[in-house]
């Protein structure tokens, strides 16, 4: 697969330069008429207290009760907490559900559920389970429940992928990489920082360091080091503009080899890994 700038920013449909206030009236318009076509009553969606599911939280609230006050029905936005025994950055968590003010809040601790399966996988192959792959078992049993939840109270289910997250490949495959809906698809990080502002946010959450903290042996590990590159020059190439060739031959080859996240179940039809 031959990739370079052009052809991947144009699959991930990133720009140079957005509106804010444009960005979060058509991603809420986007919100509000696809819940509305798909006849279902809401949205789930999983909050951490990062950047992306606070953006992603406050504009799907806010489409929920821009719907309800045009037409008189009862839509709702489910905010849920899925901590994994006690969350180290519980504040920030706790301070994006203030600005957000859900409808309604659930809060599911995986921690048995995660724990349970790691020891049936160990007791079945005799083998230990590594750190990391435990962790993609957190996310995929945080988006279980916001599946389950989401079936129970008739809704869709919300994800967080934008550009950043996109071009690199850095979710969980079946995790926090499914979803029903990504309103914040083809946003740089930076510019979904800009929509928080814009939104008046606290600072503190679209300024903390990005992690996913997924890992037992690396908790609180930033995305950054994971990635080992920044977004500020992940940012740059999805916008257009220089960055290192070191950089650019990194985030090209983590393109090509996570294409497979980006893509549904491989069939005989299919010629993009070709």
């Amino acid at each position: 697969m031959n990739v370079n700038q052009e052809t991947i920013r144009a699959a991930l449909r990133t720009e140079a330069h957005v509106d804010p206030a444009f960005e979060i009236k058509r991603r809420i318009d986007f919100l509000k008429a696809y819940v509305t076509k798909a006849r279902a009553k809401g949205f789930v969606l999983g909050i951490s207290g990062g950047q992306d599911s606070t953006l992603a939280g406050k504009l799907a609230q806010m489409a929920v009760s821009q719907l309800n006050e045009d037409t008189g029905d009862h839509y709702t936005f489910h905010a849920v907490r899925l901590p994994y025994g006690i969350q180290q950055d519980e504040a920030d968590a706790q301070a994006a559900l203030a600005f957000i003010q859900p409808d309604r809040l659930h809060t599911v601790n995986i921690k048995a559920a995660v724990d349970a399966s790691v020891h049936a996988f160990e007791t079945a192959t005799k083998s230990t389970l590594s750190s990391f792959l435990k962790g993609n078992t957190k996310a995929r049993e945080r988006m279980k429940v916001q599946f389950d939840l989401a079936a129970h109270y008739g809704c869709l289910v919300l994800g967080t992928d934008h550009g950043a997250e996109a071009i690199t490949g850095f979710f969980t495959k079946f995790g926090d990489g499914a979803c029903d809906l990504a309103p914040l698809y083809g946003l740089t990080k930076r510019q979904g920082r800009t929509l928080l502002q814009v939104l008046d946010a606290p600072e503190r959450l679209y300024t903390k360091v990005p992690t996913a903290d997924l890992e037992d042996d690396r908790p609180g590990l930033p995305d950054e080091e994971a990635l080992h590159m920044t977004y500020e020059q992940i940012d740059d190439y999805l916008e257009g503009k220089e960055v290192p060739d070191s950089i650019r031959k990194r985030i090209e080859k983590t393109y090509t080899a996570t294409e497979h996240k980006r893509q549904g179940p491989v069939t005989i039809y299919d010629t993009w890994w070709v």
